[in-house]
Parts: C-alpha cells; structure tokens; sequence
C-alpha cells in the first residue's frame, strides 16, 4: 500500500509499505477517504509539536473494516467505520470521569501511531463508531472527525436555544462549529475577513456574517439587536481576541479555541470584575460527541460546499498541506483518496 510518511519537518515521502495485521483489540480498516486539517500541515511544514517521526499522517478518516484481531466482537469485515484518532487509556481521573481527550497518556492516530493517509490503518476498536446504518456516503462521513471538535466545543460553551452567540474565524473547524451552534437553536453571528466564508456560514445557519475589517464586533451586535452570552475565539489572532473583549458583557462566556501565539496581554482584573466564564476546549469525547457529529452530517445531502473535490496521495503536499500551511487554501476541507490516481468531484448524500 502506499502511505503519507513525515519524516521530519519539510520532508513527506509516498512510500510503499506492508498492510499491517491488526492484534488483539485492533481492526484493519481499507480507507476510503482522509481529511487534512491545519495540525497535519503545521506539523509538516512548521514544526513538530505532536508528531513522532516516521509517522504517516491522517486522523480525519472513514473506511471500510478489512478483518479484525483477537477480542473484536462488535466489529465485523464489510462495516463503514469513522475513526475518533485519540486513544485514551480508559484508567486514569480523567477518563473515569467521561473526559477521555484529557487523558493522562492520549496519544493519537496519525500523529503517534501511522494514520488515515494510507491504503490502510490500523486502529483500536474503542475509537470506531459503526456507520453503516447511517447511508451516508464515506466523502461526507470523512468529515465527521472535524464536526465533532466543532460538537465538542458548542456542548463545552453551554450554548441553547434562545442564545446569541459569535464565532470569529469560518475556516475549518470556525465552519464546524458554525454548524453546531446553529443546529442548538442560538442565533449565530460569524466574523471573517473572507466573504466567500461568510456567505458559506448563513447557508450553515448563521444567522448573521462580518466582514473583519469593516464595523467593530460590538456595534454589528447593538445593530443586530444582539446581546451575546457566548464567544468563540477561533481564528487564533490578536485582533480577534481584542474584538471579543470589546464586545463582550459583563456574565459572558469566552471559548478560546484557536491557539494563540505569543503571549497576549490579558487584563485579568477587568475579567473578574465582569465575571466572564472562559472555558477551554480541545478534540473531542468520542463516546458522545462522534454520534452526534455523524447525526448532522446527515442533516445535509451536499457538502461539497466544504468539501468539494477528493485528491490522490501523490498531491497531497502541493494540493493540502502547503496551501494550508501559506494560508491560501482555497477549501474548507481537502479530502484524500489513498486510491485515487487523479483528483475527482467529493460524492455526497446517501449511499
């Protein structure tokens, strides 16, 4: 088979390796589709914070079960599974207590073990929902893993309906969370530089777009007649963080899901006198978040407005990890076929 193996900051090489053999409490699964998101690219193009060289690249992955080891008894050859990539040990606090993406020992598929960007992986059988009965065709079930960050980060916010909210930042996973956030019933207002990616978010549910830049966040929200309990700070810039605490009342709750770079200036005192609730949040808990993901995507028939073409592996450096990583990326999602020999039209909607 063949496989994207990072070698070291720079160097991706397609190589041909064996299909490994699952052990005990492990599937083989034949890959259908693979997600690149912005960690796969910084870790390529960056610098190596999670990855462990040589190591093949993918965690956003949908395939189809090829045989499965010792133990494996809710899993059988033929069935669609999407993967949750994070292993975690089951054991320790925080896992005994539902929060499996704070385990003490998590390690994840695609960045510790080899991952999705192969003709095969190899995966415990913990980390696979079966969604076979879903009938979703696998190009949409290869977003699943990115729409339940996005699942993670609303059900951590507390976001209801009847709520207001804002979300800077619609690129990958600002997109995803647009979609959870609307789909609770809140009036969702998205800001981003990029109107394209702002028209994509009304067709998501917003209910509202900005264009940074132009009207500060605060007086959009007095225009809007918006007064907004929770912010998602996902674009990871200063100026995105500033327009939040312009903007936000006394009582709000912030949601820093873009890592910051640097070290902003945060005046703490003004943050306890009005009493903001800032919540962290990062992946996801597969056991509660995976089905709920897989749920919306079944609310669309077409995704190809995120996800609209399928590349081969030989392209995946030029055509996904580079643009991401120049931040030119002309997609909200690229999506690989490790069969493919030419780049095709995504197929969406029912199997």
């Amino acid at each position: 088979m063949l496989a994207a193996v990072l070698h070291g900051v720079g160097d991706l090489r397609i190589e041909t390796r064996s299909v490994p053999v699952p052990g005990a409490g492990e599937v083989l699964v034949r890959i259908d589709a693979c997600g690149v998101c912005g960690s796969d690219a910084t870790e390529f193009g960056r610098h190596l914070v999670l990855a462990a060289p040589p190591v093949t690249l993918g965690h956003e992955f949908v395939g189809t079960v090829e045989s499965v080891g010792a133990g494996v008894d809710d899993l059988s050859a033929g069935a669609v599974v999407v993967c949750g990539a994070g292993i975690a040990c089951g054991e320790c606090k925080p896992c005994s207590e539902g929060r499996t993406n704070l385990c003490r020992s998590y390690t994840t598929i695609g960045f510790h073990h080899d991952g999705g960007l192969a003709g095969y992986v190899l995966a415990p059988a913990g980390i696979l929902l079966d969604v076979t009965d879903a009938g979703l065709a696998t190009d949409t079930l290869a977003l699943a893993q990115p729409m339940a960050i996005g699942v993670h980060a609303v059900r951590r916010s507390g976001l209801r309906a009847g709520q207001d909210a804002v979300i800077v930042g619609a690129g990958g996973i600002g997109t995803f969370i647009t979609i959870a956030a609307a789909a609770t019933g809140a009036r969702v207002l998205v800001v981003d530089p990029n109107q394209d990616r702002l028209d994509l978010a009304q067709k998501l549910g917003a209910s509202a777009g900005l264009r940074a830049g132009g009207s500060t966040l605060a007086d959009t929200l007095e225009e809007l007649g918006m007064d907004a309990d929770i912010f998602f700070e996902v674009s990871g810039s200063a100026s995105g963080l500033a327009a939040i605490l312009e903007a936000a009342k006394p009582g709000s709750t912030i949601v820093p899901v873009g890592i910051q770079r640097g070290e902003p200036a945060l005046a703490l005192g003004s943050w306890t006198l009005r009493e903001y609730t800032i919540v962290g949040t990062v992946a996801h808990v597969f056991a509660s978040d995976f089905p709920e993901a897989v749920r919306l995507l079944g609310t669309r028939e077409d995704w190809s407005d995120i996800a609209g073409e399928v590349i081969p592996l030989s392209d995946v450096a030029e055509l996904a990890l580079t643009p991401l990583l120049e931040g030119r990326s002309t997609r909200i999602k690229s999506l690989v076929d490790p069969w493919a020999t030419d780049a095709r039209p995504a197929r969406h909607g029912r199997r």
